[in-house]
């Protein structure tokens, strides 16, 4: 009996680790309703388009400052970052601190689960 008990604790244990990851990987549709109230006055979801800041679209696992067309600042050219999850996450949290000199002027994100769903958002919209 123990034995079992203990197979059906891992098992239960593997299985809220995964609920758990799948929630850390947040929403798309979340993610594209915060994406609209707090980045879409600065930033199109659309390839090519621009506004006060770059385009987003096809940003996600891409360099930083890669995008042809928008004048990056120089910090964000010298900081070598990579769009991935925990890189964004960390610039959404507190851009200015993350890549001082940043001409990013947003204070950040400090809600973690929003931060995910922007994420999980930016890695579904399609580059060029």
């Amino acid at each position: 009996m123990m034995k079992i008990s203990g197979i059906l604790l891992v098992g239960l244990c593997a299985g809220l680790a995964s609920a758990g990851a799948a929630k850390a990987a947040g929403s798309v549709s979340a993610g594209q309703s915060v994406y609209a109230n707090q980045c879409a006055m600065c930033h199109s979801n659309q390839p090519g388009g621009q506004g006060i800041g770059p385009s987003l679209a096809g940003v996600y696992g891409k360099p930083a400052a890669s995008q042809a067309g928008y004048d990056f600042s120089p910090a964000l050219k010298a900081a070598h970052l990579t769009w991935d999850s925990a890189t964004l996450d960390k610039f959404l949290a507190a851009p200015q601190a993350t890549v001082p000199g940043t001409k990013m002027p947003f204070a950040g994100l400090t809600n973690a689960e929003q931060r995910a769903d922007v994420i999980a958002y930016l890695a579904s919209i399609a580059g060029p």
